[in-house]
C-alpha cells in the first residue's frame, strides 16, 4: 500500500470507535501518527497503550485540537445531539477548515447528516457520510461494511481508509446526498431489531413448550447463518447481561427511534421494531444503561413468566 500523506485525526472512541481507529492506526500506512480525541480523554490513552506501537497514536485533549492538524478528520459519536455540538465546535478551529476533509460514521438522522453537510461544505470542507455496519467485534478486525455517500471525489479521497482498513466492504452512494447512507443504514438497523425480537421470542417459546432452545438453536445454525447464530448464542448462554454492553440500551433505542418515525413520516408502521422497543424499556428498567439490545430476550423471558436472567 502506498504510504498515506495525509495528517488523519479521529474523534469519538466508543465501541466502534476505538476498533475503527486502531485499524487506521496500525492498516492506513500513515505517514505520520493518527491523532485521537476522545470526549473522556482517558480513554485515548488507554487506546495508545493497547497498541504494538503506542507512537502511531498521538492523543489530544480537544476537538479542535484534533482538527487543526489535520486533512482528514473522521467522527464516531453517540447521537445526533453530540454529532452537532462536535461539528459545531469544530468548524470554529482556529485558522478554518478549508480544504479538510470530515468522514462521519455516527449512526444518525438523514437530515442531521445532510445539515451537517451543509454546513461544512459552506466552510470550504468536503463532507463523507460513511456509518458501518458491524459489531464491535467487526470493527476490531477491520470487517466492517461501510456505506459511503457524498460527493465522488470525497469518497475517492476517503476509500483508501475503507476496505482492508476499517471494512470488509464498501456500499457506495457516490453522489447522493450523505443523507441516503444514514438512512440506509437506520433502515439497516430495523432489520437487527427485528431479527432480535424474533429470536427473543423463539428461544422463550422453544424453552416454554419443551422444544429446548439447543434445538431452536440447531435449525438456526442450518437456516440462518451468522448474525442469526451470534445473537442466538448470546441469549441461550446467558451473554446477553454483560458489565459493558456492546450496543447499549440507550443507543439500540435511538435507533429504533429514528427507525420509526423516519417510516412513519413515509406512510409505514414498523410494528416490530415498535414491539422490540417496548421491550427495550423492559431491559432498561431492569439492568439500566447498561443494559444490552440482545436482553430483549430477558424482556420477553419476563413478559412470559420466566427469570430476566437466564443463568439463575
Amino acid at each position: 500500500m502506498q504510504q498515506q500523506q495525509q495528517r488523519v485525526s479521529w474523534i469519538g472512541l466508543g465501541n466502534m470507535g476505538r476498533g475503527m481507529a486502531r485499524n487506521i492506526s496500525q492498516k492506513a500506512n500513515l505517514s505520520k501518527p493518527l491523532i485521537i480525541q476522545n470526549r473522556t480523554t482517558q480513554r485515548a490513552h488507554d487506546l495508545a497503550a493497547s497498541l504494538d506501537n503506542p507512537s502511531s497514536v498521538q492523543v489530544v485533549e480537544s476537538v479542535q485540537d484534533a482538527v487543526g492538524p489535520a486533512d482528514v478528520v473522521f467522527t464516531s459519536l453517540g447521537d445526533d445531539a453530540s454529532v452537532k455540538d462536535i461539528y459545531e465546535s469544530m468548524l470554529k478551529t482556529p485558522g478554518g477548515v478549508n480544504g479538510k476533509l470530515f468522514v462521519e460514521t455516527s449512526t444518525v438522522l438523514p437530515e442531521t447528516t445532510n445539515e451537517i453537510c451543509e454546513k461544512v461544505l459552506a466552510a470550504g470542507a468536503e463532507f463523507v457520510a460513511s456509518p458501518v455496519f458491524g459489531a464491535p467485534a467487526m470493527a476490531d478486525s477491520g470487517s466492517l461494511i461501510v456505506v459511503a455517500s457524498g460527493a465522488s471525489h470525497s469518497i475517492d479521497r476517503a476509500l483508501p481508509f475503507f476496505t482492508g482498513v476499517i471494512g470488509r466492504s464498501v456500499i457506495d452512494l457516490r453522489d447522493h446526498a450523505p443523507g441516503h447512507a444514514t438512512l440506509l443504514k437506520i433502515t439497516g438497523n430495523s432489520f437487527i431489531l427485528s431479527m432480535v425480537e424474533t429470536l427473543a421470542e423463539g428461544h422463550v417459546w422453544a424453552e416454554k413448550s419443551g422444544l429446548g432452545t439447543d434445538m431452536l438453536h440447531k435449525f438456526i445454525e442450518e437456516m440462518m447463518p451468522g448474525p442469526f447464530v451470534a445473537y442466538s448464542n448470546r441469549m441461550r448462554h446467558g451473554d446477553y447481561l454483560r458489565e459493558e454492553p456492546l450496543f447499549a440500551v440507550d443507543l439500540a433505542r435511538k435507533d429504533a427511534g429514528h427507525a420509526i418515525r423516519l417510516a412513519e413520516s413515509v406512510g409505514v408502521d414498523l410494528k416490530i421494531a415498535k414491539v422490540a422497543d417496548e421491550h427495550l424499556k423492559i431491559v432498561k428498567e431492569v439492568v439500566g444503561p447498561k443494559g444490552d439490545l440482545p436482553a430483549i430476550y430477558g424482556a420477553v423471558r419476563k413478559e412470559s413468566g420466566l427469570e430476566f436472567d437466564n443463568r439463575k
